[in-house]
């Protein structure tokens, strides 16, 4: 049975969720959303584990260095990807937690699907 990786993507803009929700989707990935800190920190890992968050730190009800603390306490070994627009906070939440930042723009989800596909070690239907 081939295993179907689940990404938590949280960003408070819905528009960007739902885009994001939809591409990854059709990439065979399972999909979750959180649209603010309090989704994401309260996110039952024991009931519906994930995989790999990709997040924005931007969220309406967080601080980023404290939201990565909180996230890394939360969920010690889910693989994070930063998905934010270039800002001097992003050195602040590297050195947070290790994670790997994919800049916001253009064409920035093609980038976001490598970075995941990657971390994940290739689609879902390549996994035994």
């Amino acid at each position: 049975m081939k295993k179907v990786f689940t990404i938590l993507i949280a960003d408070r803009n819905p528009r960007v969720r739902g885009f994001l929700q939809r591409e990854m989707s059709r990439e065979g990935y399972r999909i979750l959303l959180a649209e603010n800190a309090r989704d994401l920190l309260e996110w039952p890992p024991d009931r519906d584990p994930v995989d790999l968050v990709i997040l924005d730190p931007d969220l309406p009800d967080a601080t980023d260095a404290p939201l990565m603390g909180l996230l890394r306490k939360r969920m010690p070994l889910v693989p994070v990807i930063i998905h934010a627009h270039p800002s001097h906070h992003l050195t602040e939440l590297d050195a947070a937690r290790p994670s790997i930042t994919v800049e916001k723009g253009g064409n920035s989800i093609e980038r976001l699907k490598e970075v995941a596909q990657g971390i994940l070690k290739g689609p879902p239907e390549d996994n035994p």
